[in-house]
């Protein structure tokens, strides 16, 4: 039986869980080949060993130079190639702008922009050797739209969305496709950690599910159908695209 990532070879960040890990999953299925990147060793080498030899696990902090690099070094010698990559890793903290504190600030933007950068930059000459590629950028519905408490969140979603269509101008002569996907509420330890400090949580869940036409909140296997389309041949005519996968909470 046919499959859509055939022969590919990709890398995952934030894959220790959540929407990193449904798409890593997905992407296995339909025959890719994946590195699975996170911070925390345990979780990747778990989700590695649920997928079998076709994955590898990386313990990496995508927004050190030095740990791309050596990222890159282990994707290459043990599958030789590189066809995808899922920009998926990032952090949220809630907060206006006041309230968000430098720390918190540049953290956001760290691993949420300047990680996301700095691994597709370090991407692009292994995809022009493989003669193209596709670059998957995780962004938000938070970075097409405003929200109370999202300051630095936000921002750095709405940065990831204009980089995403600047780097799809740039390489599609090289072939490589970059997309975005805006996720709206899915439920993740992420944001499982955002409702577990509130005041009342049980109350901030039915509030979030309201604002989703389509009467609930989301799951990672929801967005990781888009990401095997964005990966497969079957988009290479997609770039510069920013696709909601929301529930219709942009439609309201």
């Amino acid at each position: 039986m046919s499959r859509r990532l055939n022969g590919k070879v990709g890398i995952i960040t934030g894959a220790g869980s959540g929407i990193g890990r449904a798409c890593a999953a997905a992407m296995v299925r339909e025959g890719a080949r994946v590195v699975l990147v996170g911070r925390r060793r345990d979780r990747v080498e778990e989700v590695a060993s649920e997928l079998g030899e076709t994955a590898l696990a990386v313990a990496a902090d995508v927004s050190r130079s030095a740990d791309i690099q050596a990222l890159l070094d282990q994707a290459a010698s043990r599958f030789g190639r590189l066809d995808f990559l899922l920009n998926n890793a990032g952090v949220l903290h809630a907060g206006t702008s006041e309230q968000v504190t430098e720390e918190q600030w540049d953290q956001t933007f760290n691993v949420n922009v300047r990680g996301l950068w700095l691994l597709s930059r370090a991407a692009l000459p292994h995809m022009r050797k493989a003669g193209g590629g596709s670059i998957i950028n995780t962004a938000s519905v938070l970075g097409v739209v405003g929200a109370r408490n999202r300051a630095a969140y936000a921002a750095s979603k709405g940065a990831v969305i204009q980089l995403t269509k600047c780097m799809a101008v740039d390489h599609a002569p090289d072939k490589i496709r970059v997309n975005a996907i805006c996720p709206a509420f899915v439920e993740t330890e992420l944001t499982e950690g955002f409702l577990a400090q509130a005041a009342d949580p049980a109350a901030v869940r039915r509030e979030r599910t309201a604002a989703h036409p389509i009467g609930r909140l989301g799951r990672p296997e929801d967005i990781a159908g888009l990401a095997v389309y964005l990966a497969s041949d079957e988009s290479s005519w997609v770039t510069g695209a920013i696709m909601p996968v929301d529930g219709g909470y942009l439609a309201v």
